[in-house]
């Protein structure tokens, strides 16, 4: 692919996006932190009706299991996300983007760590659980991760001018990956689905802060030359 092209224009779409998706973000937390009724009880009955279908089928519930514990898994995600900013040092000796994705993902999992702590919301509970799941809920890790890992290729495939069938698949198992791992948790039923969708507008929002910042910063192109990928 070739290096990176700085399109004119960008930052201020970015930035319109980063502002609409925070305004989101920190209304879902107020009305989670506050308990909001409404949210609680439309939280309440999607997650009952989803746990009687967990229990009803096993072999659903088995399937999106190892889909969440392995293939969606933080981890697995860091690893995606390792694996690119590899690439982009070695293919392309872009050192400081390479950092920069590196922290943003970083960055995501501190942020999910405090707020984890800061709201400090319990977790369902059921009398016949079909999984578990350790420390508060929101926002979901899971979906909070996959969103930012997804966010940050979606982007650099952009940023390196991949072709057109690279890009729509890439999309595709963004969007699988990313809605996907946010069903699965409310499924298993170790998510209530605000959780599931503060995590996705979260990890938003810090996939758009980054690009808008990165996009603003007048060093970036003394930082990653543009050059051609390594023979």
């Amino acid at each position: 692919m070739p290096s990176p092209p700085y399109p004119p224009g960008r930052p201020r779409i970015s930035a319109r996006i980063a502002v609409a998706l925070a305004v989101s973000a920190v209304l879902l937390l107020l009305l989670v932190a506050f308990s909001w009724h409404p949210l609680l009880t439309l939280d309440g009955d999607i997650a009952r009706t989803t746990h009687t279908w967990a229990v009803d089928q096993p072999g659903a519930t088995h399937a999106f299991r190892i889909l969440t514990d392995w293939v969606w898994d933080p981890w697995t995600m860091r690893a995606v996300c390792a694996a690119a900013v590899l690439w982009l040092v070695w293919s392309h000796a872009a050192w400081w983007l390479a950092l920069w994705v590196a922290a943003t993902c970083a960055l995501g999992t501190g942020v999910q760590q405090v707020l984890k702590s800061a709201v400090g919301r319990e977790r369902p509970v059921w009398p016949d659980p079909v999984d578990c799941a350790h420390y508060a809920a929101f926002p979901s890790g899971h979906a909070l991760t996959a969103t930012v890992v997804c966010g940050l290729l979606l982007w650099l495939l952009h940023l390196y001018g991949a072709g057109p069938a690279l890009r729509r698949t890439g999309l595709a198992l963004a969007v699988v990956s990313v809605v996907g791992v946010g069903l699965t948790r409310v499924w298993l039923g170790v998510h209530w689905p605000s959780d599931v969708v503060g995590g996705w507008l979260i990890g938003a929002l810090i996939v758009a802060l980054a690009v808008t910042f990165y996009e603003r910063w007048p060093g970036r192109r003394r930082l990653d030359p543009r050059r051609s990928p390594r023979p």
